[in-house]
């Protein structure tokens, strides 16, 4: 009697992929990519080396595709039967690649493919030389998370698999990439007094999920920034950049190493990227990608830093299985974002920052609607775009479930789950299932913790939607901006500069949200004499500029209308793109309608699509 062993095949826990990654596994990537600044494309081809992980049976391979230009796929060096299938909203188009026969459980498969972008790919922003600073050269990036990968190259486009990397890319311009750089060597001579071309290779050895493979093309300079760390950005912007940076960088580092294990990634690098940069930065590994709004000229705004950093063990190293499980990524990393900060300057700054983030909490849940799907910690993602559920709910509702996990157990407890945490899913990815379980493994042999996580109402943080429980914040540094917030809600109240001397950029952000929560906004007249007394509308810092403008026009106040519009034309940051855009709309839909057509080539792809969505123009 013959008896056949079936092998089981787990079904993937990522709704947002079309590929068949519970039968493949990719191992390892090689992007083999030329520049094309012309024709705005990379053109060249992938290798992906693909572990069978189900004894043969499968004998077809399926990638996520977006919008991609295939030419020819082999197999092991041998041409191979494939075809692009219909495209699926959200999610692209599965490219099917056969593999006769199968192969055996544990052997690797190498899967070539040729391959080209297109004008239609959501990952790469192409700037031409007016879009740049110095307007002297062109410049590309790509922004890849949560699922644009398959616009760059066919692959498992899930933050469930997890491939190392070597990068070979050719560009008549300075090359930064998610790995360490291994060198550059001339390609091709320029001619007729064109810029030649080199060859920049890179190479990453930890494992990365899809989303993390980065490039960045462009008159780029570089300076150190601290012993492991560099700063890159446009020749005209290094001196500031560096200045920016240079006081804090290794500080943060070294705080995080304390709290979690050492640094894995051998360098910790930052690249200012050009103001449409739709993040405030972007966790690629060995270069975060910043955006320039970060380069206050006052060291007011390198939380962000302190946030991308903290990357590197929270979603770099550790990450989310499926975008339905975001806070374990986003809300981890806020956590020890704050955890350095106090670590730097002292615990009341880390409860200060929460009273920022829990406005921005509270302005999500009210943008989603307290019922909705997105407002929940663990959200269902079957047939949505990512993209759509993106907001600060996984980050600060991530954050408060694991402040509030902390308080439970007490904080010399917690502090040391976080490196038995870190190191046992380090270069894996889990879900919320995976965190509850090892969390509760952790403290199953301290009675007293034990006893106190019964209490737990897991189910509860998980899936209902809106607002956690508020905690009771330390608001000692946040009492004098209510008390002269409380002095404004007066409408005969005569400001002076005096009132906010000393205070710290955060501090004023904190004034200007408590501003915006009054019952009845200012009146005109007083948005103008808070603008002008204070400097809020010419402030440098955006951080101050973007939440004044959001004041004024809440008050109706149509002296900062235009200048709202100036803003939206020079930062494509999402943070401040999409909510003064809303506000401005509400006030003055023409001129909204007319600064986004005006503006939205200046906007990174997926930037554009989403104010298009928040104005209803699609």
């Amino acid at each position: 009697m013959l008896v056949r062993t079936m092998t089981t095949i787990n079904i993937p826990r990522d709704p947002t992929t079309l590929s068949n990654y519970n039968k493949w596994r990719t191992k390892h990537t090689i992007a083999d990519f030329a520049i094309d600044f012309k024709k705005q494309r990379l053109s060249g081809s992938v290798t992906l080396q693909l572990e069978s992980i189900t004894n043969k049976e499968s004998e077809e391979i399926i990638l996520d595709t977006s919008h991609l230009d295939i030419t020819d796929i082999t197999v092991n060096g041998s041409k191979s039967e494939w075809v692009v299938k219909d495209r699926f909203e959200p999610y692209g188009s599965p490219l099917v690649v056969k593999v006769p026969g199968g192969a055996a459980i544990g052997s690797i498969v190498a899967v070539k493919i040729a391959v080209s972008t297109t004008d239609k790919c959501t990952s790469l922003q192409w700037l031409p030389p007016a879009q740049t600073s110095n307007k002297k050269y062109p410049y590309m990036f790509s922004q890849s998370q949560a699922n644009h990968n398959r616009s760059i190259f066919p692959c498992q486009d899930t933050p469930d698999v997890k491939s190392t990397y070597d990068f070979l890319i050719r560009s008549p311009l300075p090359v930064i990439a998610s790995g360490l750089s291994t060198g550059a060597k001339n390609f091709e001579h320029g001619k007729d007094g064109e810029t030649g071309t080199l060859q920049y290779t890179f190479h990453q050895e930890i494992p990365i999920p899809s989303y993390l493979f980065a490039l960045a093309s462009g008159d780029i300079a570089t300076a150190a920034i601290g012993s492991r760390s560099l700063v890159s950005t446009g020749p005209e912007e290094l001196k500031d950049a560096k200045w920016e940076l240079e006081e804090d960088i290794e500080k943060f580092i070294e705080i995080a190493e304390k709290l979690v294990f050492p640094y894995k990634w051998t360098q910790y690098n930052v690249l200012i990227l050009p103001p449409s940069f739709p993040y405030g930065g972007m966790e690629n590994p060995i270069f975060t990608f910043a955006t320039p709004t970060i380069i206050s000229g006052d060291r007011q705004n390198i939380d962000v830093i302190a946030h991308e950093l903290s990357h590197s063990w929270s979603g770099n190293l550790v990450t989310n299985a499926s975008w339905e499980h975001m806070w374990i990524n986003e809300g981890w990393t806020t956590y020890l974002e704050r955890r350095i900060q106090a670590g730097l300057h002292g615990e009341p700054h880390r409860d200060f920052s929460a009273i920022i983030g829990w406005k921005a909490l509270e302005d999500s849940v009210n943008q989603f609607g307290h019922d909705h799907e997105f407002t929940k910690l663990v959200i269902d993602l079957k047939g949505k775009d990512p993209d759509d559920s993106f907001s600060s709910i996984p980050y600060e509702k991530g954050f408060h479930f694991l402040y509030y996990l902390e308080k439970v157990v007490g904080k010399p407890s917690f502090d040391k789950f976080i490196p038995h945490y870190f190191t046992k899913w380090s270069r894996k990815s889990l879900d919320s299932y995976d965190f509850k379980a090892t969390f509760l493994d952790f403290f199953k042999s301290d009675e007293k913790a034990t006893k106190a996580l019964e209490e737990v109402d897991w189910d509860t943080w998980f899936y209902k939607p809106g607002l956690p429980p508020k905690p009771k914040f330390d608001t000692s540094m946040a009492d004098v901006c209510y008390a002269l917030a409380e002095k404004w809600e007066s409408k005969d109240y005569i400001p002076d500069p005096s009132d906010i001397k000393n205070w710290t950029a955060n501090q004023v952000v904190v004034f200007l949200e408590k501003v915006q929560t009054f019952k009845t906004p200012l009146t005109p007249t007083q948005s103008q004499s808070m603008g002008k007394t204070y400097s809020f509308a010419t402030s440098r810092n955006v951080e101050v500029s973007s939440r004044y403008f959001g004041v004024g026009l809440a008050a109706k106040d149509k002296t900062v209308y235009q200048p709202t519009a100036d803003l939206l034309g020079k930062v494509g940051r999402m943070k401040f793109v999409r909510p003064l855009y809303r506000k401005l709309n509400e006030v003055d839909r023409e001129l909204a309608v007319k600064t986004f057509e005006k503006d939205k080539d200046f906007y990174h792809p997926i930037c554009r699509q989403l104010v298009e969505k928040d104005l209803k123009l699609v």
